[in-house]
C-alpha cells in the first residue's frame, strides 16, 4: 500500500467518505487511490472554488467533513475565496493539496509556490507529509483538526513522492476534543443580563436550526427576550414550525434601528454585531452605546450545552411560540423581486433548502418566505462572491432527498457557471433561480451608502452586465441543464412548478 492508498483507507475508517475534486499531475497517485475505493463518492468539480463551495455546504446540511483534492498552490488559490466563506460559516473541510515531489522542490518549476503560505492564510491546521510512511497518521491528525470547534478549515499537503512511496497501515481519527463551555458564574450573569428591560439572545451556529433553534426559542420567551440572528449565517431553520427571530440588517441605518431598544445583548454562537463596511460618519457597531455586552459563548464552544444551561436557570419548560404557515396566492402581471418571492413561498414544498446568494435581488424572496413551509436557508456568511452555485452542489450532494433552490444573481453566478456541469453531472436536484437585472446591483447600492451620488459613464461599465446581455437559457444548455425563461408571475410559476416536478437541475432566468 502507497501513502496515497494509506490517506484513502484512513479517511474511509474515519468516516469521511465524499470528496470533492479538481486534481492534476501531482495528485495523480491519490487519484489512483480513490479510484480503488468505490465507497469514496468523487465529484468532480470544473474549479477549485466549485470544490471548496460544495464542501463548505456539505458540512453545514450534514455535520460531515467532506475533503477537497486541489491542485498545487494556484489551485488552493483558485479555492481560497470559498473556503473564506466556509471559515465565517463554521464549517469543516479537509483539503487534501498536491505539491511537487520533495527533491523537485529545489527547481524552479513552472507550477512551484509557496503552498504552505497560502493554504496557513486560511487554514486553522496546515500539516505537511513528511515520507510516505506517516502519510495515515498526517491524515488522521488533519481530519481531527477539520472536525474541531464544531467545523474548521483544515489542510494536507502531499508531496507526490509521499504519495507513491511505501506507506504504513491505516488510521483512524481520533475525537475531536470536547467543545468549551462556560463556567456557572457566567451562566448566571447572562441570565441576569436577559432578565433586563431590552435584552436580546444573539445566537448562531446550531442555535439556528433543528433542535438548536426550538431551544434558543425557549430560553427567550422565557427571559422575555428578543430572539436574534446575524445577517449573514452558515445556516437557519425558517417558515412554519420555527421561533421568530430579528435578523440583522445590512444598511447602517436599517441596522441601527434594528438594535435601537437594545439595552443588553447575550452571545451565543455568535460574534458582535458589525457594520459591513466603514462608511464615513457612520459607527461601525451598530447597537446602542449604553448596550451591555456579554460573549457568554463564542463559535467553536458547546453552543447546544449553553442554551441547555440557560433553559434550566430560567425554568424555560414551554415550548417556544412558531410561525404559522401562510400559503399566499400566486401573483400576477409582470415579474419583480418580491413576486418571485411570494411564488417560491405559494410553491416551496416541505423540508427545501435554499442557497441564497441573490444579494440584492433575494431580499424580497427572504421577507416573502418567512412563513412559507419548513426549510434551511443557507446564505454567504464571508461575503466572498462565488459561492451560492458550489453551496447548492454541496447541499444536493448531502442531502439527495431533499429539494434544493439556489438564488443567484447574474452577476455572482458568473463567478462559479461551472457548478451547472457538476449538477448534471450528478444528476442533482437543484432549480436554479437567477435574477436576471443586468449588473451588479449591491455596488450601486453601496455608492450611494457612501454618499458618491449618481455613476457616470465608467461606474457604469463597472456595474452593468450588459452588451452584450448574457444569454442564460444558452449557457444552461451548454452545461446539460434544462432551463426556462420567465418575465411574467404566469411563467416564472410554470417553470418553478417544473423545476421542482423534474429529476435532474432546472434554471430560470427570471427576468426582473
Amino acid at each position: 500500500m502507497n501513502g496515497a492508498q494509506s490517506l484513502v483507507a484512513t479517511f474511509l475508517a474515519s468516516g469521511l467518505d465524499t470528496c470533492f475534486t479538481n486534481p492534476g499531475t501531482s495528485e495523480m497517485h491519490f487519484v489512483a487511490a480513490l479510484d480503488d475505493q468505490p465507497d469514496m463518492r468523487c465529484v468532480l468539480c470544473l474549479f477549485e472554488g466549485g470544490a471548496s463551495g460544495a464542501a463548505d455546504a456539505y458540512h453545514r446540511m450534514s455535520g460531515k467533513v467532506a475533503a477537497t483534492l486541489l491542485h498545487l498552490a494556484p489551485g488552493f488559490g483558485n479555492a481560497f475565496a470559498n473556503l473564506h466563506n466556509a471559515r465565517k460559516a463554521g464549517a469543516g473541510v479537509l483539503n487534501v493539496v498536491g505539491d511537487h515531489a520533495t527533491y523537485h522542490l529545489g527547481y524552479e518549476s513552472p507550477l512551484r509556490g509557496d503552498v504552505a503560505g497560502v493554504s496557513g492564510a486560511i487554514s486553522h491546521s496546515v500539516i505537511t507529509a513528511q515520507d510516505a510512511g506517516g502519510v495515515a497518521a498526517d491524515g488522521s491528525r488533519a481530519l481531527r483538526a477539520a472536525r474541531m470547534a464544531g467545523g474548521q478549515i483544515s489542510t494536507l499537503i502531499l508531496p507526490a513522492d509521499t504519495a507513491w512511496g511505501d506507506g504504513g497501515p491505516a488510521a483512524t481519527a481520533a475525537p475531536p476534543p470536547a467543545l468549551p463551555r462556560p463556567d456557572p458564574a457566567r451562566i448566571a450573569a447572562a441570565v441576569h443580563a436577559l432578565r433586563q428591560d431590552g435584552a436580546a439572545l444573539m445566537v448562531g451556529g446550531p442555535a439556528l436550526h433543528g433542535p438548536g433553534l426550538q431551544l434558543a426559542g425557549r430560553v427567550a420567551q422565557a427571559a422575555g427576550a428578543t430572539l436574534m440572528a446575524p445577517l449573514l449565517v452558515g445556516r437557519i431553520g425558517r417558515g412554519a414550525g420555527t421561533p421568530p427571530l430579528t435578523r440583522q440588517a445590512y444598511v447602517v441605518e436599517e441596522n441601527v434601528m434594528v438594535l435601537g431598544n437594545t439595552r443588553a445583548m447575550v452571545l451565543v454562537g455568535a460574534d458582535r454585531p458589525v457594520s459591513f463596511f466603514a462608511y464615513p460618519g457612520k459607527p461601525s457597531l451598530p447597537e446602542p452605546p449604553d448596550c451591555a455586552i456579554t460573549d457568554l459563548c463564542p463559535p467553536g464552544w458547546d453552543v447546544v450545552h449553553t442554551l441547555e444551561a440557560l433553559a434550566d436557570a430560567l425554568g424555560a419548560s414551554a415550548a417556544p411560540q412558531t410561525i404559522t404557515q401562510a400559503v399566499p396566492d400566486i401573483p400576477e402581471g409582470p415579474l419583480t423581486q418580491d413576486r418571485v418571492g411570494r411564488t417560491l413561498a405559494a410553491l416551496m414544498p416541505d423540508g427545501a433548502i435554499v442557497v441564497d446568494e441573490g444579494i440584492t435581488s433575494s431580499r424580497g424572496a427572504s421577507m416573502e418566505t418567512v412563513a412559507a413551509a419548513p426549510h434551511d436557508w443557507l446564505h454567504t456568511p464571508g461575503g466572498a462572491i462565488g459561492g451560492g452555485l458550489p453551496n447548492a452542489v454541496g447541499a444536493a450532494v448531502a442531502c439527495p432527498d431533499r429539494p434544493v433552490i439556489a438564488l443567484t444573481g447574474d452577476g455572482s453566478a458568473m463567478y462559479t457557471i461551472q457548478s451547472l456541469w457538476t449538477m448534471a453531472n450528478e444528476r442533482l436536484n437543484v432549480v436554479i433561480i437567477v435574477f436576471a437585472n443586468r449588473g451588479y446591483q449591491i455596488l450601486r447600492l453601496e455608492r450611494m451608502n457612501l454618499g458618491l451620488g449618481k455613476p457616470g459613464p465608467n461606474a457604469m461599465r463597472m456595474f452593468d452586465v450588459m452588451d452584450p446581455d448574457l444569454d442564460w437559457q444558452a449557457m444552461a444548455r451548454a452545461h446539460g441543464v434544462a432551463s426556462a425563461r420567465a418575465e411574467d408571475c404566469a411563467g416564472f410559476a410554470d417553470a418553478l412548478r417544473t423545476g421542482l416536478k423534474e429529476p435532474g437541475p432546472f434554471l430560470i432566468e427570471a427576468v426582473v
